[in-house]
């Protein structure tokens, strides 16, 4: 039975001790962080700009859609429908203001940072193809320069009597 236990832990510390169960920690703690500061934005700047055309709070903005949504005093019950239109305008203005700093300061930089290392890494490969192509065409080269020697042909021919008039591996001088 401590078998068992013992392997249930060691499975829950390897779960633990993942790369990627770390980072999804590190990454909801930074989440939650930035929520605050987005909140403080839209309560702080947006909220008041939007107040300056109208009410201090966009939450106070509202419709009724039947009755006259008046609140009784007494009980603190609602007449009539009273549709939050502020609320929702808020949450929307939160998630683009979200969106944008996390467009703007995380997902453009990162693209445009893998975006010139995939171009060294691209001419990279392409400086190291066009070495292995040059190796293969001086490989070819000497190839063909034996050939010549071993048949009396011209580099380049691949035969007996393909080239030189006399069979010699290359020009003689006679002298």
């Amino acid at each position: 039975m401590s078998e068992k236990k013992v392997s249930l832990l060691e499975g829950f510390k390897a779960f633990l001790t993942r790369g990627n169960v770390i980072d999804l920690a590190v990454a909801v703690v930074i989440g939650a962080a930035f929520t605050n500061i987005v909140n403080a934005v839209v309560k702080g700047v947006i909220n008041p700009l939007v107040g300056a055309f109208g009410t201090q709070d966009l939450d106070n903005y509202s419709s009724c859609l039947r009755g006259p949504c008046t609140t009784d005093p007494r009980t603190g019950e609602m007449d009539g429908i009273e549709i939050l239109w502020g609320s929702v305008l808020s949450a929307a203005l939160s998630f683009l203001i979200t969106a944008a700093v996390v467009y703007f300061l995380m997902v453009l930089p990162m693209a445009k940072y893998l975006a010139r290392r995939a171009a060294a890494q691209a001419a990279k490969e392409g400086v190291r193809e066009t070495m292995e192509v040059s190796e293969l065409e001086v490989l070819k080269e000497i190839r063909d320069a034996l050939v010549a020697q071993r048949t009396g042909g011209a580099p380049g021919s691949h035969g007996p009597g393909s080239g030189g008039t006399d069979g010699a591996a290359g020009p003689r001088e006679d002298g």
